[in-house]
């Protein structure tokens, strides 16, 4: 025991010890110091089909000249790249402002280049020699700049733009991939969890037991269960859906669910803002885990306070639901009694970071007296107006 005890203790350590020093080399990676290999390596690469020899290479860049001149190159191709990549590409390409942009690149490639040709002249400055003696050639700047400084210029601006679109492209197509297959694995998991007989069973056995009691409001429950099953199966196959489609989904799930619970024990407060309608489109099955898992794992203590509390409102194009349930003292698992009921709060976690990069903000808390979930989304408005969307 005394053994596994001390193994346990050595990895916990080592897993300390890498977070640090992740967290230590942090601001390599922030600065992007780490492509300065790279970098270094493409100009090594440059210089050595040039004059044909790496030892050449190596020799020379023991040389002051030479090292000032290969440093010139390095720098501001590397500061040209960036201010293209970090600058020019979000401000004016992926804005479409395509004719600016163009203009800024070439702008870009000559202003560069100029100063990568002023290097051969630091490096005069710094040696006891003739220009012509380090060079081999005459102190004329346009020569320097057109004939290396311009064409190695856009060659690694070119180079990087290629690698920025390459990149771009690979993540946008494994994005695509990752959201066709989350629809189909969501639709399918759906299917088996929301379509269980439990539900089914305790559903329809409460109508039932109405249908006795208060024939109207029997009709009127069977009507929404009617209702609930038809969105299940044929409303929501699309990846985003009218928001009103949803609303109605959570508002006969919310009654549904009122209908089966004893009121004597569970303390039922739910509040829906009236939606002022609008083309706003949301992802289906985005909101109802939340509130099914505090159905599910609501207390049922007779010693203690029980109560589910919701709160859903809008302001503008965002929606804010706060869901939260009471829980047992002995009740330790609600993050797990979740990631099992519907898709699961790491499917639904997976899938708000899918479809709406940056558009969200889900908090969950757990204390030893309740469970509770905030969500900001921001909704993505239609052209087609809602009432068309609806109708079809």
């Amino acid at each position: 025991m005394a053994l596994r005890e001390k193994k346990r203790s050595n990895k916990m350590n080592s897993a300390r010890l890498a977070v640090f020093d992740q967290s230590k080399y942090q601001w390599v990676f922030k600065y992007k110091l780490h492509h300065i290999p790279f970098w270094f390596g493409y100009h090594f690469m440059w210089w050595t089909l040039r004059i044909g020899s790496p030892v050449v290479v190596l020799e020379s860049l023991l040389l002051p000249h030479a090292a000032v001149k290969f440093l010139f190159y390095m720098v501001f191709q590397m500061v040209g790249v960036y201010f293209n990549l970090y600058f020019l590409v979000p401000r004016l390409f992926e804005k479409g402002r395509y004719a600016s942009y163009i203009i800024a690149f070439l702008l870009t490639i000559i202003v560069c280049a100029t100063l990568v040709t002023t290097g051969y002249y630091f490096g005069d400055f710094i040696s006891d020699k003739t220009f012509k003696e380090l060079y081999g050639i005459d102190p004329n700047f346009f020569a320097l700049f057109e004939g290396g400084a311009l064409q190695s210029t856009t060659a690694a601006m070119t180079l990087a733009m290629s690698i920025k679109l390459a990149k771009n492209w690979i993540q946008s197509r494994t994005k695509q991939q990752e959201l066709e297959k989350e629809k189909l694995e969501t639709e399918l998991m759906f299917l088996k969890s929301q379509m269980n007989p439990h539900f089914l069973f305790n559903t329809i056995n409460s109508i039932f037991v109405l249908i006795h009691k208060n024939p109207m409001m029997a009709s009127e429950s069977l009507a929404k269960f009617s209702d609930l099953l038809r969105y299940q199966l044929y409303e929501c196959n699309e990846q985003q859906i009218p928001l009103g489609q949803e609303l109605g989904y959570l508002e006969n799930f919310i009654e549904l669910q009122e209908l089966r619970e004893d009121h004597n024990r569970i303390r039922l407060n739910v509040a829906i803002a009236p939606y002022a309608r609008g083309n706003y489109m949301i992802a289906p099955f985005v909101l109802i885990p939340f509130i099914e898992n505090a159905f599910k794992h609501v207390s049922r203590k007779n010693d203690q306070s029980n109560w589910i509390k919701m709160d859903l409102g809008f302001e503008k194009s965002q929606l804010y639901l706060y869901v939260a349930n009471s829980i047992s003292a002995t009740h330790h698992s609600s993050t797990e009694a979740v990631r099992h009921s519907g898709i699961g709060l790491k499917n639904v976690k997976r899938r708000l970071d899918l479809i709406y990069p940056a558009k969200h903000e889900l908090i969950i808390r757990q204390d030893e007296n309740q469970f509770e979930v905030k969500l900001y989304l921001e909704l993505q408005e239609s052209e087609v107006p809602e009432r068309i969307l609806l109708s079809v």
